[in-house]
């Protein structure tokens, strides 16, 4: 997927990594948070609301999902760049949370009780090498697609995709 952007008179294309069960908002200006840049914001512990994002331009919405943020260096720039953007368009100040050091999808040497119980629901069973063929991002989405205050809809279309099922 390709978001086209303008800047400077140029028209300029920046592709945004994400998954199939993401399509109908990635279209739309990136309406929704994808799974991306939602891995990227809890690197680096800073919870977004959807209508902060809302507030922000399409291209800083794709800025967020492209920024590297994988190391201390990069998870600290795009920490900062975040906030500057949560402070100029939404006028607040960011909602920080402490970043877990052991995260569910890090773990490879078990699949979390909870994304098996809701693997169970649909008769599902996801085993450990499948666990660990997923990358660090489809183990990401999968935990959160079935939390709770989450739209459920769009997990068994990630458990799908993923080949899982």
């Amino acid at each position: 997927m390709s978001s086209t952007l303008i800047k400077n008179g140029y028209q300029s294309t920046i592709e945004v990594e994400h998954f199939q069960f993401e399509d109908d908002f990635m279209e739309d200006n990136v309406r929704c948070i994808p799974m991306v840049a939602r891995f990227k914001l809890d690197a680096a512990g800073i919870k977004l609301k959807l209508a902060e994002w809302s507030r922000f331009s399409v291209e800083e919405r794709n800025q967020l999902s492209v920024m590297p943020c994988s190391d201390e260096r990069e998870i600290i720039k795009y920490g900062n760049y975040l906030t500057r953007l949560i402070r100029l368009r939404c006028c607040n100040e960011p909602t920080f949370f402490m970043v877990d050091k052991e995260a569910a999808w890090a773990n490879l040497a078990k699949v979390d009780a909870s994304l098996q119980a809701k693997a169970m629901e649909y008769n599902w069973h996801v085993s450990l090498s499948q666990w660990r063929s997923l990358t660090n991002l489809q183990r990401f989405a999968l935990l959160k697609l079935y939390r709770p205050g989450h739209e459920n809809r769009n997990f068994p279309k990630a458990m799908k995709e993923f080949n899982l099922v």
